[in-house]
Order: structure tokens, then C-alpha cells, then sequence
């Protein structure tokens, strides 16, 4: 499809991965960014339209599908970590996680797919995890989200194939934002992850496998569990 002249919402793109989407959407021609932002104060990024949008208020996500009725690009970013460890801790924040990650999406994806329909098809894309297709012992409420994020963009690609819409799930490992700020771990850059998503919008590819450890991961999943939790 094409970025070049199109409008386009990047949910939480106040900074991390949703800015670097929004920044990539700039650099490739899109006419109008909406930036969905709790705090449309917060954003001052130039080029873009702050949005307000708290993906899991049902009535902020209606008013955005309202407002922001000329995209054609829809960009599910906003999320959350912080749920509590395996054996002990609050469920609070596992909950809060699957408010943000999977029903926020559910919301977003939905108030929006008419606007899509309307507007020639157009994309929607989910920025979901490695963490999507195998568990983390570090976080695991954080990767049952994202699994459930998965299976609903699945749900969406077959449900949205009518009306013409391309449904793209992006998949990376750690990425250098603050919310992998405490991981002791190998990161790739967001810039990476945005622009690898833009190639993937302009070749109308369903699927992002960012890096290597991405796509060793989604490589053995017709493998055995012994294989795939080997290094785990």
C-alpha cells in the first residue's frame, strides 16, 4: 500500500517505538499523523496532530475513530509491562497489561476497521512481541498479553480480508525503550522496528520478524518444546 499522502494514528506515540513509528510515517510522505497520547500536551513532536486517546476508555477510543475519520493507517502501539512475577506478587498489574495490550487493541482495532472499510482498506497494524509465541519467566502476565494481542490480530486479518484491509502483526525481541529500560539484555533500536514495518506496509507483507532472535523463535514453533525453550 501507500504511505506517501495517506493519514495514519500510532497509538501511545509519545515516545519509544509509537514516536519512532510516527517519526517513519513522516519520513515516508504520510500527509497526517494523529498521535494518540493520554496527554495531548505531552506531544510536541513537529508534523504531528496529538490525539487524545486512552486506549482503554471506551469512549475516548469512539471519539478518535471520529475525529481522526480520514486514516487509512492504523497503528496499534500502545502498551504496557509491570505485571507481578511467576510465584508471588499482586495481579493488579497482569490486569492492567491485558486492559492495555489486548482489549485496548481489541477496541482500537474495532472502532476503527469501519473507518478503514471506508477509506479503500488501508492497513492495520499491531505492534506485538517474541514474547507473543514463547514465555518469559521475567514477565510473564506481559507475554500472555501479548499472545492474546496475537491471536486477536489474527482474528482481525481473517475478519477484516473482506473490506480490503492488509493486517500486519509486527514481532521483535527487547527494544532499547524505557520499557525494557531494566533488562539486561540485547536491544535493537525502534528506528529499526518502525522502518522494517514501513517496508513491510509498502510490500503489503502481513508479518514483521524484526531480528534474529524473532525469526529463530518463529522458525521452531513447528518444532518440539524441548526446542524451543532450549536457551530458556
Amino acid at each position: 500500500m501507500d504511505i506517501k499522502g495517506s493519514a495514519a494514528l500510532v497509538t501511545g506515540a509519545n515516545r519509544g517505538i509509537g514516536l519512532a513509528f510516527a517519526r517513519a510515517l513522516l519520513a515516508h510522505g504520510a500527509a497526517k499523523i494523529y498521535a494518540g497520547v493520554r496527554d495531548p500536551e505531552s506531544m510536541r513532536e513537529p508534523g504531528v496532530t496529538p490525539l487524545r486517546l486512552d486506549v482503554t476508555d471506551e469512549e475516548q477510543v469512539a471519539a478518535a475513530a471520529r475525529t481522526a475519520d480520514d486514516v487509512s493507517i492504523v497503528i496499534n502501539n500502545a502498551g504496557v509491562a509491570g505485571g507481578p512475577a511467576l510465584l508471588a506478587g499482586s495481579f493488579d498489574g497482569a490486569r492492567r497489561e491485558m486492559e492495555v495490550n489486548y482489549f485496548g487493541t481489541w477496541a482500537v482495532s474495532r472502532a476503527f476497521a469501519p473507518v478503514l472499510a471506508a477509506n479503500g482498506g488501508g492497513a492495520l497494524v499491531t505492534m506485538l512481541s517474541v514474547a507473543s509465541w514463547v514465555a518469559n519467566r521475567r514477565l510473564p502476565s506481559y507475554a500472555a498479553s501479548k499472545s492474546a494481542q496475537w491471536s486477536l490480530t489474527n482474528a482481525f486479518r481473517l475478519a477484516l480480508r473482506e473490506q480490503g484491509t492488509l493486517v500486519v502483526g509486527v514481532h521483535a525481541g527487547y527494544v532499547d525503550t524505557d520499557l525494557a529500560a531494566d533488562i539486561d539484555s540485547p536491544k535493537i533500536l525502534a528506528a529499526d522496528v518502525a522502518e522494517m514495518t514501513m517496508a513491510a506496509l509498502l510490500d503489503d507483507a502481513p508479518e514483521v520478524l524484526v531480528d534474529e532472535v524473532t525469526r529463530r523463535v518463529r522458525a521452531a514453533l513447528s518444532g518440539d518444546l524441548e526446542t524451543l525453550y532450549a536457551d530458556r
